[in-house]
């Protein structure tokens, strides 16, 4: 049982923050002003945990997190120390708190600060897995506000209620090691798995081909599995990258001892793939803080675990020439296979549910332990069906069906939080691999675990393309397809004949609306095409379509404008140099940029210097401080070259026609 708990209760002594939308509220309560409780004042929504810790902030590991937590919030309202000076023990916000990267900084950091307990309107999946996962409490319950503030102390069961049995023993044991400490002891165990044969969908196909039946066995596989069940799933991948190998292995030698080793580092990989070139755009405030300092020593501690661990890492190029490749498309190109499990340190994680795999971003702690166990927890989750058919029009991509998908109601009110995002139809076969790949890459953004499609032969003809050596046809037995009569929580038909070209408008994903209605001229200074999700090879052809198409005519990159086009791979750069790409891009005006996450997480070229710039880009995510102080338009491959010919928002059409 926590330490913290007497008779049953949990008392909260210090004060409460309540991050109203009013930022003038948030600067007095840590000015030192008990602002009261007003159910009526409307409370910030949708904080990232790039605005909890942003980028910069993670090249810390430890207590000094909490000196900057939350200094990303919008506003900036929020600066050194003041969470950690201001005695807080609460913090209350609005919808979909912890939105965005599987971060575990971003919890730790609130915790480092003081904070035990977090009250929003709907908590994220990951962040929550992550406060579940070292003990920082978390609730959808508004009703302990005035609880609390009275003096309350609260019962325990107030934090588990609903809470699947696997994850309320976590929470009553204080976090997820102090939980397998006993879990291993046979102290605790997970509950028995009683579900009888039944239809199923195909990530819970996928579950119960690889769910632990008898640990002590090693008993895996089961008839059937359905949502809600708690249980401990057998892994295939497991991977890491720069930014979060060193606190899942400083949590991994904590835990077990510093000789402590992995289970089966043959299925482990880290990547040296987010701050490649974060040395390009870092500003001197940083550098003068010891952060470029900070952020190579966590690219060293990475390569001197995976000496000692025997762990393949995909590392930065000797001849300097950028990264082996971005984690999620090496992942698709190297490592996963149909119907395998797969977890990684990052929330895009979900895009190998291309591959037809069950696939999904992870913290630091969990990490860690599955470095040890090769298992990892699941609560069996719901699935929403998109049924998409129809033709998709000339300059209509995957892109645009996602930024649609994620504009619904359904999503946008955070009812996707923590469920499966299943892709099918004909509208999705008729999908290249790649195309496949920025609908699963999206659905974090959608607040679910993660996205699916079913495997068929456009899957084995890429693994056959990308792995020379690999026999496609032995892989059959792994394509599965959701069974006849199968759950989904909702389903929804999307017909894509009428599907416009979509943009996401600045401050969150789900902001998306046709292009076409903006009626004002929108002036970009900086259009970026890269990242795991448009840095793929079928983008590199849609950049070069609309480039060409500018050159033919004339045109090139507008003045005044910066575009860069960077590449997910050291393959997939060698297919633009092989097409002739390297040259048209350059001939256009463009700026190529080697393999590398870069500014999608302002860590690379590309990133806006000052808040009046504007950013037209096909990366996944547009939270604030994302890519830089400036707003962040998300748009497909073809409406980033397009914009960048024309100095504002712009249709491919224009430069077609």
């Amino acid at each position: 049982m926590r330490s913290d708990v007497v008779d049953g209760k949990i008392s909260f002594p210090g004060r409460i923050l309540f991050l109203y939308e009013d930022l003038d509220l948030v600067r007095a309560q840590l000015a030192g002003t008990d602002v009261p409780w007003d159910p009526d004042k409307a409370l910030v929504d949708n904080i990232s945990t790039d605005e909890i810790t942003p980028g910069w902030v993670c090249f810390y590991f430890d207590e000094t997190l909490g000196e900057y937590s939350l200094v990303g919030l919008r506003g900036g309202a929020i600066e050194h120390m003041d969470l950690k000076r201001g005695g807080f023990s609460v913090i209350v916000s609005g919808r979909s708190k912890g939105c965005g990267s599987s971060r575990e900084t971003a919890p730790y950091s609130e915790q480092a600060a003081g904070i035990r307990l977090v009250i929003a309107k709907n908590i994220e999946k990951i962040y929550g897995n992550n406060c579940q996962n070292i003990g920082l409490l978390t609730s959808t319950d508004f009703g302990l506000i005035p609880r609390i503030l009275r003096g309350e102390a609260i019962e325990v069961d107030a934090f588990t209620a609903g809470m699947d049995p696997v994850a309320k023993d976590i929470v009553e044991a204080g976090g997820l090691f102090a939980y397998n400490k006993l879990r291993l002891a046979g102290a605790v165990r997970p509950p028995a798995l009683a579900t009888a044969p039944r239809p199923m969908n195909l990530v819970e196909k996928i579950i119960a081909r690889h769910v632990i039946v008898d640990a002590a066995q090693g008993t895996v596989g089961a008839a059937a599995v359905q949502a809600g069940d708690a249980v401990f799933v057998r892994t295939g991948i497991r991977f890491s990258h720069d930014y979060t190998t060193a606190m899942a292995q400083a949590s991994f030698k904590a835990a077990l001892g510093d000789d402590a080793k992995v289970t089966e580092p043959e299925s482990i990989y880290a990547f040296r793939d987010h701050l490649t070139f974060l040395g390009a755009v870092m500003s001197d405030k940083h550098r003068e803080m010891g952060l470029l300092e900070k952020a190579t020593a966590l690219a060293d501690i990475q390569r001197a675990f995976c000496a000692e661990q025997g762990i393949r890492l995909y590392d930065e190029k000797a001849d300097g020439t950028g990264s082996e490749a971005i984690c999620h498309n090496a992942v698709l190109e190297d490592l996963a296979l149909p119907g395998d499990v797969v977890v990684g340190t990052d929330s895009h994680t979900c895009t190998a549910g291309a591959l037809g795999c069950f696939a999904f971003g992870v913290g630091s702690t969990d990490m860690a332990n599955t470095w040890y166990t090769k298992d990892i927890r699941v609560k069996v989750p719901q699935t929403v069906r998109f049924e998409i058919s129809g033709d998709l029009k000339a300059g209509v991509t995957a892109k645009d069906i996602m930024l649609h998908i994620m504009a619904l109601p359904y999503i946008k009110e955070g009812k996707a939080i923590g469920q499966v995002l299943e892709f099918g139809g004909s509208g999705v076969e008729a999908l290249s691999m790649d195309e496949r790949a920025t609908l699963t890459n999206m659905a974090v953004e959608a607040g679910a675990t993660t996205g699916v499609i079913a495997a068929d032969d456009v899957v084995l003809d890429y693994l056959s393309m990308m792995r020379e050596d690999l026999d496609t046809e032995a892989l059959r037995d792994r394509l599965l397809q959701p069974d006849p009569g199968a759950t989904y929580v909702e389903t929804f038909h999307i017909d894509v004949d009428a599907l416009a070209m979509m943009v996401a408008t600045p401050g969150d994903p789900r902001n998306g609306v046709p292009l076409a209605t903006l009626t004002d001229p929108v002036r970009i200074d900086i259009a970026y095409g890269g990242s795991c999700t448009g840095g793929k090879m079928a983008d590199m052809d849609m950049y070069a379509s609309v480039l060409r198409a500018a050159l033919d005519r004339g045109l090139k990159v507008a003045d005044g404008v910066d575009l860069y086009i960077q590449f997910g791979s050291q393959r997939i750069k060698q297919y633009a140099a092989e097409r002739g790409y390297l040259e048209l891009f350059s001939e256009a005006g463009a700026q190529t940029i080697d393999p590398s996450c870069g500014a999608c997480i302002k860590a690379g070229p590309g990133v806006s210097r000052n808040a009046d710039q504007v950013t037209v880009s096909a990366i996944n995510r547009n939270f604030p401080g994302r890519s830089g102080p400036g707003n962040v338009y998300l748009a497909s491959p073809l409406v980033v070259a397009a914009s960048a010919v024309k100095g504002r928002l712009a249709s491919p059409d224009e430069i077609w026609a």
